[in-house]
């Protein structure tokens, strides 16, 4: 009996070590086979490269060759991927520590086309008159048709005080048109904040650079220390094309008691990175109200998805850019840089930002002021609602309830009426955002009405 146990034990053993031999050997073939075809690849570029070298009509430069075929492999991955010379590379270095030499604009490619994300404010293309989602057809004179976003800075860079020519396509406008801007330096103030009385804050974030988190911080103790409380935030995070990574994790723990931020997952789906609360935030219980649109991207998608998936703010506005993939920067041996994706990001629900962005818990259109009110007169008496002492609707229940300047188009009208009224009046910096912002103004109306409205968070 032990013979036969001893026998199947080492028959067992023997059909785990050929079981595993087999794999090795089958996993040793597929590596080699693969490594032959990369092999093969790379032998085919080694010898065009030869070719070049020897036979070209004229002399070549290798590096530049070597640095084209990169930038023509990376064309193949998505707009994020870049290649960095030394001289562009050592730019974006100092980029993100909020002083830096050009335009100051955030551009992406969108379906080809070079598109201004967010031009930074009181920078130089922001004062010649650049606006997010103009698109940039010629810089120069060159067409941008084909041209990546490293060869379209390349483009953009030069020295302060000389001048560039954007000729850009705008939605609203029949025409091309070319703006001219000069170089200059960029200081970037990531954070503006804004007194709105009764202890209510403003505050708009630019975007997310290494002292982000530490500059909001200073203005939410300066404001409670001036006005003795934090009634309620408004954080405006419109045209943000985002930053650093870790900044936007450490605003997202400012608000949160707990629970996740944010989690990145990359080509092992097992691999799976997550950012947590780390439960010492000191304003989780202040309500939190959050302006986002089209051209909110990025780091800021981060935020308004933490805080939004976690019940702490009540997003208004316009569905976000998109802007879910993660990059890793990589600096190479010659001092170029790699930009590389590597991971996408997702909300502590589950769901991808990616391409997706961030859908408001309540919708506010941005509007033409005096479009939106002749619309509004011209349709006045022509539906139910418009007719004294009509039965009220479910919505115009609600609406009443909430207190929100009577309702969105009522609301509207009596705030482009007010805006009329008083264009050269000097406003305080409180009025001049409610009253010529009406996005502003009606999320700061949601803010003032948080014990209703937080009912509408996911």
């Amino acid at each position: 009996m032990q013979s036969i146990k001893r026998y199947w034990k080492t028959y067992i053993l023997g059909g785990i070590l050929l079981l595993t031999l087999f794999v090795m050997a089958e996993t040793g073939f597929q590596v080699r086979a693969f490594a032959q075809d990369r092999y093969a690849d790379l032998q085919n570029f080694s010898k065009v490269l030869n070719l070049i070298q020897q036979y070209y009509v004229e002399e070549t430069d290798t590096k530049k060759l070597v640095y084209g075929a990169i930038k023509g492999m990376l064309r193949e991955l998505d707009p994020h991927t870049n290649f960095m010379p030394p001289e562009i590379f050592k730019d974006f270095e100092t980029e993100t520590s909020g002083e830096f030499g050009g335009l100051g604009i955030e551009i992406s490619n969108q379906n080809g086309i070079l598109t201004i994300i967010s031009p930074i404010e009181d920078a130089p293309a922001w004062q010649a008159g650049i606006k997010a989602g103009d698109k940039v057809i010629a810089i120069d004179g060159n067409s941008t048709k084909g041209m990546s976003l490293v060869e379209a800075s390349q483009f953009m860079r030069g020295k302060k005080g000389t001048k560039i020519v954007l000729r850009v396509v705008r939605e609203s406008e029949d025409k091309p048109r070319d703006i001219t801007i000069t170089r200059g330096v960029v200081k970037i103030k990531s954070v503006k904040y804004t007194d709105m009385g009764d202890g209510f804050a403003y505050v708009r974030i630019t975007s997310f650079i290494e002292n982000t988190s530490k500059d909001l911080e200073n203005a939410i103790q300066a404001h409670t220390k001036s006005s003795g409380k934090l009634s309620g935030l408004l954080i405006d995070l419109r045209r943000n094309p985002g930053g650093l990574l870790d900044q936007a994790v450490k605003v997202s723990d400012m608000f949160l008691k707990e629970g996740v931020i944010v989690s990145t997952i990359g080509r092992n789906k097992a691999e799976k990175e997550v950012a947590m609360a780390t439960k010492k935030g000191k304003y989780t219980d202040v309500p939190i109200v959050i302006l986002v649109n089209e051209y909110t991207a990025s780091a800021s998608e981060i935020v308004s998805g933490a805080l939004q998936d976690n019940k702490r703010a009540l997003i208004v506005g316009e569905r976000t850019f998109g802007k879910g993939s993660v990059q890793s920067v990589i600096k190479l041996g010659d001092g170029s840089g790699l930009k590389l994706t590597v991971a996408r990001y997702y909300t502590p629900s589950g769901t991808s930002i990616q391409a997706e962005g961030i859908h408001p818990d309540v919708e506010i259109e941005d509007i033409d002021p005096e479009t939106f009110a002749k619309s509004i007169q011209k349709q006045q008496s022509t539906r139910e609602g418009d007719i004294a002492g009509h039965l009220k609707g479910d919505k115009e229940k609600a609406a009443e309830k909430l207190d929100v300047k009577k309702g969105a188009e009522e609301g509207a009208l009596a705030w482009w009426k007010d805006v009329g009224s008083k264009k050269e009046e000097k406003l305080s910096p409180r009025d001049n955002i409610l009253k010529k912002d009406y996005q502003a103004y009606q999320a700061f109306s949601y803010l003032k009405a948080w014990n209703t409205m937080k009912g509408l968070t996911r």
